[in-house]
């Protein structure tokens, strides 16, 4: 048994194990190939997210799903560094959108330089994976406009906000199974199309792709709240600071309407005040960890990731498969 990956992905299998290192390695070659630029100072700003690294969850996820075909048929890597490179420009964007100042443990772009630069470099690559997606022909250009499609659709709900009578928490499950959840599918269904899969095949792994990339996304949320690290590429408290609403305070939010608790009303109003003060961000983390909200928000991310795992039952039964089943151990590890 080999561990791989950032999760700490438990490989059973050597030919797997070969399988997804040697992709993964070929996808990290394939990101500096793409964010290469003729004009130095946009290749340093296209690589600064790359070579801060990432779970690349994304393209490990086609390369699993890859297993249910040929997994070295010659579209498997372009459509991971596709993925990828769509998901690190939407990086690139969020933080101009959030103002936020760190990224995966370094400046952010905008940070570094500034608003124009990060937004520029975000649709530079964007630019570099139609390129390559060309070359991995019509279908594929459809699936990525659709799931691109999708993610700006979750964007703007997100910045739009719940209509009039919406329930916020319904709401935000839409946002997020637009902004993650979408192209988390969509490396599913590229890895299992590229290699050939049958069509059953490739409709239960964009599935699973779907309901994980929410748990994903759910994990992250407590993760703000709960870890005391950096485990998710941020300070804790960074998305509360920032005020982005996530599952434990929305879930916070409805319990206080619901129910008038003072001390959940005097929370709330916490929240809504100056969390630039650290103080009070320290406050706000103790009070929210202690919270019936945060235990709810881990339920629901393990709700989301078993039903990722039952989706796969039809699936025959083989080491890429228990090693989709594992990631949904690992996805709900990080919610922990």
């Amino acid at each position: 048994m080999t561990v791989v990956g950032p999760f700490g992905l438990s490989v059973r299998d050597q030919a797997l194990e070969t399988d997804v290192q040697t992709g993964l390695a070929a996808v990290e070659e394939g990101l500096l190939d793409a964010t290469k630029s003729e004009v130095p100072f946009i290749t340093e700003a296209a690589r600064h997210l790359v070579r801060a690294g990432g779970k690349r969850f994304r393209p490990l996820l086609v390369m699993l799903a890859a297993q249910f075909g040929d997994p070295h048929a010659p579209g498997i890597v372009p459509s991971a560094v596709v993925v990828e490179l769509t998901h690190l420009a939407t990086l690139y964007h969020d933080d101009v959108m959030d103002e936020a100042d760190v990224r995966r443990g370094v400046p952010s772009a905008n940070a570094r330089w500034d608003n124009s630069v990060a937004v520029l470099t975000g649709d530079f690559l964007f630019a570099r994976a139609s390129r390559i997606l060309a070359d991995l022909g019509p279908e594929a250009v459809r699936i990525q406009a659709d799931a691109f499609e999708r993610l700006v659709t979750g964007q703007i709900l997100e910045t739009a906000g719940p209509r009039e009578g919406q329930d916020p928490v319904g709401h935000y499950l839409d946002v997020i199974a637009g902004k993650t959840g979408s192209l988390i599918a969509v490396s599913g269904r590229f890895g299992a199309i590229m290699a050939g899969a049958d069509e059953r095949v490739v409709d239960i792994l964009t599935q699973y792709g779907e309901r994980l990339g929410t748990a994903f996304q759910l994990a992250d949320d407590v993760l703000d709240i709960a870890s005391d690290s950096h485990e998710s590429g941020k300070t804790p408290g960074t998305d509360l600071r920032e005020g982005i609403p996530t599952l434990p305070v929305l879930l916070l939010r409805a319990r206080a309407a619901e129910y008038g608790r003072p001390e959940d009303v005097e929370l709330c109003a916490l929240l809504d005040g100056d969390l630039t003060d650290d103080a009070r961000l320290a406050e706000v983390l103790r009070r929210l960890r202690a919270h019936p909200a945060l235990d709810q928000a881990r339920r629901d991310t393990i709700r989301y990731a078993e039903e990722a795992r039952a989706s796969l039952a039809p699936l025959p039964e083989c080491y890429a498969k228990a090693a989709l089943e594992e990631l949904c151990d690992a996805v709900v590890h990080r919610a922990g």
